[in-house]
């Protein structure tokens, strides 16, 4: 399927409502993309090789924060959402997003055996006409390199004659009740014209207004943009964590000092300083465009350099504690420390890649015995032991040693924090202005 003839013929259908849209990977990136377009209108079938959590959603119970249950049910309910873990479901789909994690190993290289597992699972079952759409973030080349000659191989087609193949990043901030899937601008790049232009108007059938999507002009420039939005938030990050461990030397506050900066209306935009960024993407995507600058002979410094900067904020924030509480005159070894937030970020229970975890590892190391509350997030494993939060309305304060801040969060009780007089270190302005001697913040 090939021209403008079979690329009207796929819009006719998504206009109308007509088109089933399958998404390859219900996790925090597929499910609520399933979702919204369940939600305009569409049938949508969701795919995913995890049978328990396919009987989960089938029931109405979501495993992402952004997808409530009465959500997931409604659509469930309706016939417009339907889990499956059978690849058959995905051959009567017009189109087929993948949406599968992209890790790294423990060497940075990346990992792409799921998008390796879903194109090969997929090219069995393809079928001529069908648009295929990348959506997890990887390095350039990943869609045409590795993603098109698996799907070739598997179904014997041609990409752009016989079915459509694009890259079209996700762009999902999880708890951002402003930017929503709805109301994101998008970029879409085909192996061909015509797989761009489908892309284009598959995408803003989602969205809320015409307008949103910007067709590049290959995958390749797509996929090099994803990197690129997600590395500038990391390098500037990075930035704004060693100018706070310098401005600790010279006793100047950065809190205050970026305060005062974000004033200027123009030539700036503010990112503030902490543990260091989580998740899936900021810690991972600069790492994508490393390992694949090495094939080019190419070191990105640079960006490798900021990876360190921000990797290395866990374990200047565990110094830190140590050197507060021995001014205090007390010991880290031994004391009995509550930390406050576990998730990479406040409003979401996605513990992947947090920073928080590893600060409370490092704090474990030192002697100190961890406890943590987390209004999102009831269990975690620390140091392969299994961890149960603390309800924030059960804890006594006086009970510990030392309080420490992880992630900004407007659940904590901070009048009932400082009032406690327990040690307090917080490493991400979660409770303002220290006011103490037993108060200090990064």
């Amino acid at each position: 399927m090939s021209g403008a003839d079979a690329t009207s013929e796929f819009a006719a259908r998504v206009t109308s409502r007509e088109a089933v849209v399958a998404v390859m990977g219900l996790g925090y990136v597929g499910l609520p993309l399933a979702l919204e377009y369940a939600q305009v209108g569409f049938q949508v079938v969701g795919y995913d090789i995890d049978a328990d959590r396919v009987a989960a959603l089938g029931d109405g119970r979501s495993h992402v924060d952004d997808v409530t249950d009465a959500q997931l049910a409604a659509a469930v309910a309706t016939g417009r959402f339907a889990p499956t873990d059978s690849p058959d479901a995905l051959r009567g789909a017009d189109a087929v997003y993948l949406c599968v994690p992209t890790p790294f190993d423990a060497t940075k290289t990346p990992d792409l055996s799921y998008v390796r597992a879903a194109a090969t699972t997929l090219g069995a079952i393809l079928t001529p006409g069908q648009l295929v759409i990348l959506q997890s973030t990887t390095y350039p080349g990943t869609t045409e390199e590795i993603v098109q000659p698996l799907l070739e191989a598997a179904s014997g087609m041609r990409a752009g004659v016989d079915f459509l193949l694009a890259y079209s990043p996700e762009r999902v901030d999880p708890a951002n009740t402003t930017w929503t899937l709805a109301n994101t601008p998008k970029i879409a790049g085909g192996v061909t014209r015509e797989s761009g232009e489908a892309t284009r108007v598959l995408l803003e059938a989602m969205l809320e207004a015409p307008g949103l999507v910007t067709v590049v002009s290959s995958p390749r420039v797509a996929e090099m943009a994803k990197l690129a939005e997600n590395t500038y938030r990391a390098v500037n990050i990075a930035y704004v964590n060693e100018l706070a461990m310098l401005a600790h030397e010279m006793d100047v506050d950065i809190w205050e000092v970026m305060e005062a900066a974000a004033t200027k209306p123009f030539g700036f935009q503010s990112f503030l300083p902490g543990i260091g960024p989580g998740g899936q993407c900021i810690p991972v995507n600069p790492y994508y465009i490393s390992w694949k600058a090495r094939e080019f002979d190419f070191h990105t410094s640079f960006i490798e350099l900021a990876g360190d900067i921000n990797l290395r904020m866990a374990s200047y924030s565990v110094a830190r504690v140590h050197s507060f509480m021995s001014r205090l005159g007390r010991s880290l070894a031994g004391a009995r420390v509550l930390c406050l937030g576990a998730a990479f970020k406040a409003g979401v229970s996605d513990v992947r890649n947090s920073r928080a975890v590893r600060v409370m590892e490092l704090l474990e190391h030192e002697g100190a015995q961890v406890e943590f509350c987390d209004p999102l997030v009831e269990r975690l494993s620390l140091r392969g032991s299994d961890r149960k939060a603390r309800l924030i309305d059960d804890i006594a304060y006086g009970d510990y040693d030392l309080l420490v801040a992880l992630v900004r969060n407007p659940a904590w009780p901070v009048a009932e924090i400082l009032a406690s007089g327990v040690p307090t270190f917080d490493a991400v302005n979660a409770l303002g202005a220290p006011t103490s001697a037993t108060h200090e913040r990064l």
